[in-house]
This record gives structure tokens, C-alpha cells and sequence, in this order.
């Protein structure tokens, strides 16, 4: 069966920056699982796994474009510590909600300059080219349910 739009697909992945380093992988003998064509992956990773098949290893290659977008300077803002009321103890590398006219965006802490935090809202990937190791362990049809939810559920239908 190859892969297509409310497939369940099990893949086991390593994603690694430009210089070869390690950002994420799939759990040792846990495969990432996810409902193909809902927008669950980045969309470059998503178009390159389309038609492929259970077995099948491929290394890919993704633009910023098609990964978490382009680095956005915009996303940036510097902001008195006090905005940040009833968060104790704030440091470099914190994620935290911010409340935006958009609603709910996470932010990251990046720079802490006497009473300015530099707060950025970009993906911690947005700018970077994405190097993904990718196995297919199974590809499979979605349920009626999974469908109707949108997501993937575990054995015996229970959410993940």
C-alpha cells in the first residue's frame, strides 16, 4: 500500500541540522505515527513520503519554505520584565505563551539584558534546512473514527 492522503503511516525518523547534528528523532523502536495529508508533518516532509511505501528509507531534504517557514525578525520583541508578572526565576532558552491579537503563540526566551527579556515567537527550525532519515515501517488505512478525528489512535482505539 503507498502512501496517501487519511493513510495511518508508522515511521521511524532522524532529523539533523546543516551540520550534521542531531535535533530530533523518533523514539528507540517507537515509530511516529500520523494521518497522512491532514497537515501533521511539515509540508516539504509530507510531499516526499507521498506514494511511498512500507519498507522504503529515504534521506530528504527540506527548504525552510517547507519546513517550519523562514525566520521572521518581526517575531521578535523586547519586553519589560515586569510583562512578564507571575513568572518566576525567567531565563534564556524558556518557552512561554504569549497572548497576541492572533491568540495563544509560543515564545522563546533568547536574551535577558537588565529589565528587557527578548521574547521570539519564530520556530525554534524557522531559517534552517531540515535533513531527515526516514524508515516506513507501516502504512495503513485509517478507521472511520481516526478520520472523523483527525488523528491517529492508538491499539484498541484509544487516543495517543
Amino acid at each position: 500500500m503507498s502512501i496517501s492522503p487519511d493513510q495511518v503511516v508508522s515511521l521511524h525518523y532522524t532529523l539533523r541540522d546543516d551540520a550534521g547534528e542531531v535535533i530530533d528523532r523518533s523514539a528507540e523502536g517507537e515509530p511516529l505515527e500520523y494521518l497522512h495529508g491532514r497537515g501533521q508533518l511539515i509540508p516539504g516532509l509530507e510531499r516526499e513520503l507521498t506514494g511511498r511505501g512500507a519498507g522504503d528509507r529515504l534521506e530528504v531534504k527540506i527548504a525552510p519554505a517547507e519546513g517550519y517557514g523562514e525566520y521572521d525578525p518581526e517575531l521578535v520583541q523586547k519586553v519589560p520584565r515586569r510583562a512578564l508578572k507571575g513568572i518566576g526565576d525567567v531565563r534564556v532558552g524558556m518557552r512561554l505563551q504569549a497572548q497576541t491579537p492572533e491568540g495563544p503563540r509560543p515564545v522563546t526566551v533568547t536574551h535577558l539584558a537588565g529589565d528587557l527579556v527578548t521574547l521570539d515567537g519564530n520556530h525554534p527550525l524557522a531559517g534552517k534546512t531540515l535533513h531527515f532519515q526516514v524508515e516506513i515501517a507501516a502504512v495503513r488505512a485509517a478507521t472511520s473514527e481516526e478520520l472523523a478525528h483527525g488523528h491517529v489512535h492508538g491499539p484498541g482505539g484509544h487516543h495517543h
